[in-house]
């Protein structure tokens, strides 16, 4: 397939993608991306003092979520049976939480989306439970950091 696009067919309408023909494989994907704010957030976010709650615990629970729910919003995303999905938060320095979702399946497509969708989810949560106190929080860099399995095999992200 290499550089062409799939999910448009011969007439340029868009389709999803027949993917029947193809072999069962493990795929996982990992993805990554961050949010930034002031470290007074990121202190209250550590400390527990977020009134909505465990700010990191519920966007975790968001992130698994998404990733079982990417064919709902994304068009032309198959439903999968996701068969694992670990999402961990790093907090790089006094102001970005780093997101890193794996999702893991055994079929036919791979689950690159899945991953992107976690990490989206909980980047957005993060900022739904703590924007009455920091409206300017950032969220950036969502990427595909790991891909493997299926025809293409293991792809990693050389930035």
């Amino acid at each position: 397939m290499g550089d062409t696009l799939t999910h448009f067919d011969e007439h340029g309408r868009a389709r999803m993608i027949d993917v029947s023909p193809k072999e069962d494989t493990q795929r996982e994907a990992i993805a990554r991306g961050q949010i930034k704010m002031k470290s007074s957030t990121l202190e209250v976010i550590k400390e527990g003092r977020v009134e909505k709650g465990d700010v990191l615990g519920v966007a975790r629970v968001a992130a698994i979520m998404a990733s079982k729910k990417t064919w709902d919003i994304i068009p032309m995303c198959h439903p999968l049976f996701i068969t694992g999905c670990e999402i961990d938060f790093i907090i790089e320095n006094d102001h970005t939480i780093i997101i890193e979702a794996k999702v893991k399946t055994g079929g036919k497509t791979g689950v690159e989306m899945e991953a992107l969708t976690a990490v989206s989810a909980a980047a957005l949560t993060i900022y739904d439970m703590c924007k009455a106190i920091d409206k300017g929080m950032i969220i950036e860099d969502i990427h595909l950091a790991h891909k493997s399995g299926g025809k293409s095999g293991i792809w990693n992200c050389e930035r």
